[in-house]
């Protein structure tokens, strides 16, 4: 009996969900894990760049654009792009760091970025010096702030530092609720017991 084409399109389309819902079962928790390297590295590598140009000419270009303050504005940037990206990247304090880093694209998108429309790769042409490319959109930081936004909402995953130093708290927490329950527990039968005795006595008096 030959199988009808929509019949072996459903039954390959069921092994592949089985697959998927395989492969979510047993890697699905180190699915933050690349969203924290990339994102941590990149705010790293922006900030380090930062440094080795100097960070007067990154303090000149905010002056020009009027960003007011640019010279505090300047450094904040590198702080946060540096401590931010270093946060990101071993998995500390990551809903802290995450709401100065989407403050800095928040302002880059508004600042810079936005008059040049959404794309952040616009190649013009391919000359002797190599592709030339106009200027860029706000393409890029929408993707690090939904990649930040994923780190906010579901977390950075395993092999973070912040995970690590929350187990021993939540073992403390495992350890106390049960001594807690057998505290309360003994406290109950204790007041039961406390109430069935002037009773015993009452009904033990009431006799001839």
């Amino acid at each position: 009996m030959r199988i009808k084409w929509p019949e072996t399109m459903s039954i390959q389309f069921g092994r592949a969900m089985n697959a998927h819902r395989w492969i979510m079962a047993k890697l699905g928790q180190y699915a933050p894990i690349p969203l924290r390297l990339m994102v941590g590295y990149g705010f790293l590598a922006h900030g380090y760049a930062k440094i080795v140009r100097g960070p007067e000419h990154f303090i000149n270009i905010l002056h020009s654009i009027g960003v007011p303050a640019p010279e505090l504005m300047g450094w904040t940037t590198i702080l946060i792009e540096l401590v931010g990206g270093l946060a990101v990247l071993v998995g500390a304090f990551v809903p802290v760091a995450i709401v100065p880093m989407a403050a800095v694209l928040l302002v880059a998108i508004f600042t810079v970025h936005l008059p040049y429309g959404f794309s952040s790769i616009k190649l013009q042409e391919f000359t002797a010096a190599g592709a030339q490319f106009g200027p860029p959109g706000y393409e890029l930081d929408l993707l690090y702030l939904a990649c930040l936004t994923t780190l906010a909402l579901g977390g950075s995953g395993p092999f973070a530092l912040d995970s690590i130093l929350g187990r021993p708290s939540a073992r403390r927490k495992q350890e106390v609720t049960p001594n807690h329950r057998s505290t309360t527990m003994s406290r109950t039968g204790c007041e039961q017991q406390t109430r069935t005795l002037p009773s015993a006595g009452l009904s033990s008096g009431s006799g001839p």
